[in-house]
């Protein structure tokens, strides 16, 4: 008899992954596929949604075959909020607009915030308008590319869209909804159908429901998952990889180690901050207060690369020899602008104190802990906030070697549960799945590994570095700016001339 199993699929920034897992847990077999953004003009970051189709099949195929076992469901997520808009064939009319990394928008945010009201967007949606915010974009879309607009038809995030592609059901899962500010009522839950109309028009929007909620069946044989194979809604990838630990209790707070730093918070009842992101969970009944940094394994590829491309073992066992405080170095880490708590799309990265003497060690030690001020600073706003964290849950590929998580707990002050299986969205997405056909916990699919705690003696050190990290930003702040207005292009050619 062939083997019950379940699929989870997880289409990321830097590439999709998938899983195949027993009723248990147990990982049969996992597959990658490497990919890259688009980045046409300064600020805006995209990506081709026919791509996470062509690299679920793919997946799919290779995992579901050759082996004795069956495919019992499958589960979906993917990074997000993003935009993918297709027309009235279903088709893509353009690329898809990725989530808070990409921040084209920002006259747009400013112009729905003189519609609309920051104070009334705030307490309708529950997260002010910023480069995270789902209508911005769309208003983008409306003013440049008035041909494209007038083709969409209906708004797609990557989960919805695998799910749409297997089963034809056009649905969308309500805390994806949550962060298409403003389009989303948290109060009913349900699109606000007023606001939906100033920035969505004439789209058809997805119906909503729960992500471990079936969204349909399978309409044939794809990649070696049989046809009538029942497919979830789905969700987005941190709340996926938060599902995946077991970090959606009341009072949990998951850190998710990735390209971008992201946190997420369960509250017994909405919490609203105008600098963090408040959200509809994954479940019925609960809530979320989130953040996310625009930088964090992106910084660490950056100085790999920068630096000749060696392997991570190797920066881990020099930045472990730096020290804390980076032999006097001291970072920002807003590379890519930054998200929660700052809202600035024009933040860039900063390294003070270099001299001739410091190393590569010293290099990626001090953007290590840039991320960690950059938690603490994101915790902080949360605890601001009303928010109470109880346990904290680390998850991601910055977990491995240790380094980076035991700076973050001595930046933070804060215990860190790692979990047995750090696989991420895909690991969460596969337990969707099962949940959807039989009974399952999490707890006992994925239960913890090991506490990492901090050093009190590191910990103080690292209070007076973290009061300087403060301190940066606002130091900076304009000199950055002009920076980046000048590094717009100009036109230098003599007048007259074409």
């Amino acid at each position: 008899m062939p083997t019950s199993a379940f699929l989870g699929v997880d289409i990321g920034t830097s590439s999709s992954k998938g899983v195949l897992t027993l009723a248990d847990g147990t990982l049969v077999r996992s597959a990658v596929r490497e990919h890259s953004v688009s980045r046409p003009a300064p600020g805006q970051v995209e990506m081709d949604g026919e791509l996470w189709w062509d690299e679920f099949v793919e997946i799919a195929a290779e995992l579901t075959g050759p082996g004795a076992v069956v495919v019992d469901a499958v589960g979906v997520s993917g990074m997000g909020p993003c935009v993918l808009l297709t027309d009235a064939d279903d088709q893509p009319v353009r690329p898809a607009i990725l989530y808070g990394v990409d921040t084209r928008a920002t006259a747009q945010i400013a112009e729905l915030e003189a519609e609309l009201g920051r104070e009334q967007v705030l307490e309708q949606s529950g997260s002010v308008l910023s480069s995270q915010a789902v209508g911005p974009k769309l208003r983008w879309v409306a003013q440049e590319e008035p041909e494209v607009w007038r083709r969409a038809r209906r708004m797609f995030m990557p989960a919805s869209w695998l799910a749409f592609r297997l089963t034809g059901a056009y649905a969308l899962d309500q805390h994806s909804a949550s962060q298409c500010t403003p389009m989303y009522d948290r109060h009913t839950q349900d699109w606000h159908e007023h606001w939906a109309g100033v920035v969505a028009e004439h789209l058809d929007l997805p119906t909503l429901a729960w992500s471990g909620d079936q969204a349909g069946r399978t309409s044939q044989e794809i990649g070696g998952i049989p046809a009538g194979t029942p497919v979830t809604v789905g969700t987005i990838d941190a709340w996926s990889e938060a599902v995946s630990v077991d970090a959606q209790n009341v009072c949990d707070l998951m850190l998710m180690y990735g390209t971008t730093m992201f946190l997420i918070a369960t509250v017994p009842e909405p919490v609203t901050s105008e600098v963090m992101w408040g959200t509809t969970g994954v479940r019925s009944g609960t809530r979320n207060l989130a953040g996310g940094m625009a930088s964090s394994g992106a910084l660490t590829a950056w100085v790999r690369d920068l630096t000749g491309g060696c392997d991570y073992p190797t920066l881990l066992a020099e930045a472990t020899e730096s020290g804390p405080g980076a032999q006097g170095l001291l970072a920002l880490p807003y590379f890519a602008g930054e998200r929660t708590p700052v809202f600035d799309p024009q933040a860039r990265g900063a390294i003070l104190g270099l001299s001739l003497t410091h190393t590569r060690g010293d290099l990626y030690r001090a953007v290590l802990e840039a991320t960690a001020y950059g938690v603490r600073h994101n915790v902080e706003a949360m605890r601001e906030a009303g928010v109470q964290v109880e346990r904290v849950v680390a998850v991601g590929g910055g977990t491995q070697g240790e380094l980076w998580t035991q700076i973050v707990s001595d930046v933070t002050g804060l215990d860190q549960v790692v979990p047995t299986h750090t696989i991420g969205a895909s690991y969460g997405a596969a337990y969707l799945a099962a949940g959807m056909v039989t009974d399952v916990d999490i707890a006992q699919w994925n239960p913890p590994s090991h506490t990492c705690s901090p050093d009190p003696d590191r910990a103080a050190h690292y209070a007076r570095l973290y009061d300087l990290y403060l301190d940066l930003y606002p130091a900076t702040k304009h000199l950055t700016h002009t920076l980046v207005d000048l590094s717009h292009p100009v036109d230098v050619s003599p007048q007259g001339e074409s």
